[in-house]
Formats: C-alpha cells, sequence, structure tokens
C-alpha cells in the first residue's frame, strides 16, 4: 500500500508564513481530487450533449466536493463519536483517509437537488447523468482506500487476500478492489440502461438499487470497525442501504406507472 504519494519541502518564506516545513501528499486525497476532476468533465459533457446545457458553473462541482468532505467525514465520527469525542487530535488526520460514503451522499444530494431547481435545470435528466457520475468519483476513491489501507476486508485464507500494514500480517479481503469492480459493472449497465430508459430518474434509481444491493453484501466481507445497528448482523451501511432500496423501488415503481399511463393515452 501507498498512503503517502510524496512529500516536497516548502520554500522558506511560505515555511515562515504557514509554520511548516514539509507537505505530505497523500494518495487517498489524491485519488478523491482525480475522481472528482474526472467527474466534473463527464458530467458538463453529457450536461452539454444529453441536455443542451452548459451554465453549471465551477462553484457547483467545488460545493460538491466539499459537501461530500463533510459529509463523509463526519459520517465516519459518528460511527464511534465517544472515541473523537475522549481523543479529539484523531480528527486532525482529515486527507490520509477515513470517509463514509452514504456520509457523503446523503449530503451532497439535497445540495444538487437545491441547486437545479434553483436554476431551473431539469432535476430528473441530470440525476441519471449523475448517476453514471457517482461510479466514476466513487471508484476512483476506493482505488484511494486501497492505496491508504483503510475499508479493507474479513481475514481469509483464500487467494485473492492481501496484506495490509494495519492487518498485523493478517491476509484478508481486498473489498475495496471489490468494490471497484462493483462499481465498474453498476456503471456499464447504467450505460446500458441509459441508451434505452423509459422514464428520467430510471438510471438513477437504478443506481441507487444496484449499489445498495451490491454494498450490502461487500459488508459480509468487510472486517474493519464500521459500526452497527445490530451487532455483527447489521451494520450502518446495510440499514442505509435498506432503506435506499426500498425508497428507490417506490419512486420506480410510481414513475414506471405514470410512464405506462402516458402510453395508454396517447
Amino acid at each position: 500500500m501507498y498512503p503517502e504519494l510524496f512529500t516536497f519541502d516548502l520554500p522558506v518564506f511560505l515555511s515562515n508564513l504557514l509554520g511548516v516545513k514539509h507537505v505530505t501528499v497523500y494518495s487517498y486525497a489524491f485519488l478523491i481530487a482525480l475522481g472528482t476532476l474526472a467527474a466534473a468533465i463527464y458530467t458538463r459533457w453529457s450536461a452539454k450533449r444529453e441536455l443542451g446545457i452548459t451554465n453549471i458553473s465551477n462553484t457547483f462541482f467545488y460545493l460538491i466536493f466539499i459537501a461530500g468532505f463533510v459529509g463523509g467525514k463526519l459520517f465516519f465520527y459518528l460511527q464511534d463519536p465517544l472515541l473523537y469525542i475522549q481523543n479529539p487530535g484523531l480528527m486532525s488526520d482529515n486527507f490520509s483517509g477515513g470517509f463514509v460514503f452514504y456520509g457523503s451522499f446523503v449530503v451532497i444530494i439535497p445540495y444538487i437537488i437545491w441547486y437545479l431547481k434553483k436554476h431551473k435545470i431539469p432535476v430528473l435528466p441530470m440525476l441519471d447523468i449523475f448517476a453514471i457520475t457517482t461510479t466514476i468519483v466513487h471508484s476512483i476513491g476506493r482505488l484511494g482506500c486501497f492505496s491508504a489501507g483503510c475499508c479493507y476486508g474479513a481475514p481469509t485464507t483464500g487467494s485473492s487476500g492481501l496484506i495490509f500494514p494495519t492487518t498485523h500480517g493478517a491476509s484478508v479481503h481486498p473489498t475495496q478492489l471489490y468494490e471497484v469492480l462493483l462499481l465498474v459493472c453498476i456503471m456499464l449497465t447504467l450505460l446500458m440502461v441509459k441508451k434505452h430508459k423509459q422514464f428520467n430518474g430510471q438510471v438513477f434509481l437504478i443506481y441507487l438499487m444496484l449499489y445498495a444491493l451490491g454494498r450490502g453484501i461487500l459488508e459480509f466481507f468487510r472486517g474493519d470497525d464500521r459500526g452497527f445497528i445490530i451487532e455483527n448482523v447489521l451494520s450502518h451501511s446495510q440499514f442505509i442501504g435498506l432503506c435506499l432500496i426500498s425508497i428507490s423501488a417506490y419512486f420506480y415503481y410510481k414513475y414506471y406507472k405514470q410512464t405506462d399511463l402516458k402510453t395508454i393515452n396517447i
């Protein structure tokens, strides 16, 4: 694993100004930034090509990044709040790992919907685009998890097992890589659905259900401490996933029936 990409020395005047001599670029933060950039490029290109939308500002993407950072960190701390209350110094390590995807997700989506409505941009067609955007940034971000050595799996004797710096020599499931594969498969599925979608929002809802289902299965292979609703039975992520599947299935049925009725009326 390569948690630190590289370290460089600051010029003397900057060192004196900031009070630090060296700056470390973490693989996790770098890959998150790279994924965000790739996702922003895809979003702009798709919005222009599919919807003729060109008025999405750079600030919109900057605030998505900030919202994702804050939400992901907040949910990470909430997994074990007493630990961070008793050891506040642990919260200073904000760039080497330690994010919860669902935390980022539940903060970002309301912001996106608010922004789209404010600027009179169609919400559901854009959410279909953002479904694929999310798989891009998330898959690259999981490579960052792999580099940082976090979000690893349970011990295994299988051939796929790897040893991480924090697993004390034990071979574990590389669940970060499993999730990258899951996300790539979901992305390819969404691209196929997108070509033949029956209603706006379909791609986004399918994304929510597929990811929640896949993530719920992956949780059985996870071995890090990520918090449980029911100890060793139902994790926080599995619970959120079940809620998302239920809500998404409801809206999928609702929009599908509306589309079907319109087709009959025509």
